[in-house]
Parts: C-alpha cells; sequence; structure tokens
C-alpha cells in the first residue's frame, strides 16, 4: 500500500447531557440501534481539545444496518457540559449540521411530523435536486435528512445513518485542502453562491453564502466501507461577514457536534501525508487503544479553523461478548471488504426498547 485508504465516514460525535436518554431518542427516531460499544473512561490523549486536562466521560457508538457511519454519543462527567452562549447560525465555524440518509425523505418528513419532531421549514430540494428537509432535536442538535437510495440492509426506520455533514469555514479555498485533498472527496458537486430557498428553515438562512457539495469520485472498499456507503461534505462559507466558532470558549465533548470521524486504513502512510501538507496529528494514539470491548488506533487534525476531524484504524470489533468472539481487521486483507454476511452479524447488537 502506497497510500492511506479512508473507507467511509464511521461516525460523527455528539457531545450531550445524558448519555442514555439522548441514545434512546436517537434510537426511536434514527433507528441508532446497533450498540457498538459502551465505555465509561477518562479521555487522557484528548488534552490539545480539552484545555490540557484529562477528562472522564462515557461514551456509545451506535450505528443503522441500514448504511451509514454511527453516532458517537458522548457524554462528559466530570464537569458539565456546556452550551454556545449565542444560537448557532448558517456559516459559523465547525459542524453545523449532520447529514442523516434516506430512501424515502418524504415518508420520514412525514412520519416524523406525525411524532411531533421540531422541523425547520419544509422538504425542500438541494441544488443537485436531492429531497431534503432539517430537524432539531430536543438537544439542539440540527440535522438534514437527505436523500440517497444506497442501503446495507432493510430496517424499519425511515432513515439510515450518517451521510455527512454541512460545516462552516472561514476560506472555502483554503479548507478543501484538507476536505478535498486528505480526505479524498475529490469531486465537486457544485459550487455556488447565493441565498437559498432550501435552507431558509435554518438559523441564519436568509444569509448570502458560498455553498461547496463534495462527494468521492469512486467506490470506497476495505473493512465495513459496505455498510458505511458513500458520503458527502457541504462546505459553507459567509460572504458578507465572518462566522463565529461554534466552540469558542468551551471545549471538545462540550454540547452539540464534537467531530467527524473517517475509518481509515495506513495510519503510518497518514500521519506522514498530513504533516507534508501542513495538517499534523493533533492528537495520536501510536498504537491499539482499547475503547471497552472495541479497539482500534486513532488520531485527531484540525482542520483551517480548529474543527476536529478523527481517524481510526479499526482493529477488533465485539459481536458476543459472552463467546469472546470479535472481528479482528488486523488479520484480513486491508483492502478487501469484510462479507456482508460477516457485518450482518452486528445486527445481533441491536438493542430493543
Amino acid at each position: 500500500m502506497k497510500r492511506k485508504k479512508i473507507t467511509g465516514i464511521q461516525q460523527i460525535g455528539i457531545g450531550v447531557e445524558d448519555v442514555h436518554r439522548a441514545w434512546k431518542w436517537y434510537r426511536k427516531h434514527f433507528g441508532m440501534d446497533i450498540g457498538v460499544f459502551e465505555d465509561e473512561a477518562i479521555a487522557e490523549l484528548m488534552l490539545y481539545y480539552t484545555e490540557g486536562k484529562k477528562r472522564k466521560r462515557h461514551a456509545a457508538l451506535a450505528l443503522n444496518m441500514q448504511s451509514g457511519g454511527g453516532f458517537e454519543i458522548w457524554q462528559h462527567t466530570g464537569k458539565k457540559p456546556e452550551k454556545a452562549n449565542f444560537e448557532i447560525q448558517l456559516g459559523d465555524l465547525g459542524i453545523f449540521v449532520a447529514k442523516v440518509k434516506s430512501k424515502n425523505p418524504s415518508k420520514a418528513f412525514d412520519t416524523m411530523q406525525s411524532n411531533q419532531l421540531n422541523i425547520l421549514g419544509k422538504l425542500e430540494k438541494s441544488p443537485d435536486s436531492k429531497s431534503h428537509y432539517f430537524i432539531k432535536d430536543p438537544y439542539n442538535n440540527i440535522f438534514q435528512i437527505i436523500e440517497n437510495d444506497y442501503l446495507f440492509e432493510e430496517t424499519k426506520a425511515v432513515t439510515g445513518g450518517i451521510y455527512g455533514a454541512i460545516i462552516g469555514v472561514s476560506n472555502l479555498d483554503e479548507s478543501l485542502k484538507v476536505y478535498q485533498d486528505i480526505l479524498d472527496y475529490d469531486d465537486i458537486v457544485y459550487d455556488k453562491t447565493g441565498i437559498f430557498n432550501d435552507f431558509s428553515g435554518l438559523p441564519g438562512g436568509d444569509r448570502k453564502i458560498r455553498r461547496v457539495l463534495l462527494k468521492h469520485s469512486t467506490t470506497r472498499s476495505g473493512g465495513f466501507a459496505p455498510l458505511f456507503g458513500p458520503s458527502q461534505i457541504e462546505l459553507v462559507q459567509l460572504i458578507d461577514e465572518k462566522g463565529r466558532e461554534i466552540y469558542k470558549n468551551r471545549i471538545w465533548g462540550d454540547l452539540g457536534f464534537i467531530h467527524i470521524c473517517f475509518d481509515t486504513i495506513g495510519m503510518d502512510l497518514l500521519r506522514e501525508e498530513v504533516k507534508s501538507k501542513g495538517f499534523p496529528f493533533t492528537v495520536d494514539s501510536s498504537e491499539s487503544f482499547d475503547m471497552g470491548e472495541a479497539a482500534g488506533h486513532f488520531a485527531y487534525i484540525s482542520d483551517p479553523d480548529g474543527t476536529p476531524i478523527e481517524f481510526v484504524e479499526t482493529h477488533k470489533v465485539p459481536i458476543i461478548k459472552k463467546l469472546g468472539w470479535n472481528i479482528d481487521l488486523r488479520k484480513r486483507d486491508s483492502n478487501k471488504s469484510l462479507p456482508k454476511w460477516m457485518i450482518g452479524t452486528m445486527r445481533w447488537k441491536r438493542i430493543k426498547d
């Protein structure tokens, strides 16, 4: 292997006040009912993002078997999680919206409306003619439910998992050095400037912006790539003003979208690549790191505006804890995806309410 490989978005981190209450809500309304791991520990290596202090936390990783990345539901337990002291708006710097895929956004809209969820605006069309809408969860996080027909397997949920994110940046062309050149979103779907009707329901949705939608031109492979499926990143830059830092005067793990994480193969190669491109690792676990029942090598970089981007090279995923049955990716060809039947055993970790 001559270069690193990104197999998909593994998860988006969501800082909450109560892991179990939030996860129950996400299971009910987003079908995030596959429990990959749950762990209480001290975040000892995240000093770059936590004011140089080790922080106690409780975290759980949940997936949806339809496809897509997961939710890493994350709670500070050694301090009170802090919220932003202003209303976060379109164009503010950081992860503003998590994109969640749906094969039928119209059905999802009707279902969420009947469940009296906080829908922002109405069903709209994006510049590439994809149906979508926005909702706000009870914890003030905004999600875009957006059309995507890729499925790993059918479930009863009206949505799948994470499809990407809308990220506010101060200089879009500089940000492309990370999102296009390092994260391999090499295909620009659109690059448009103006005020957009399909953003009108969002806080700050009447602002003039430049928005660029990125996707990857080739199908990603390796490990759990068939479950993660395709993904996209949308970058937004304000035209007439500069956005505020979403996490200004707060730390990683506080309330909101704390990072976006990419499943990666070849971390040593990635370390050299990001260093050579001016975005060196800010955090590096260096070798296999236990995350409760799971294990892997993780590292972070920051984009030009300080937004944390995580990379995880997964080593082990537990399937049946009592029998000691794990999927150990270190023993497999890293260029090949796991067989569908093997990935499908993740459904045995479904949590039923």
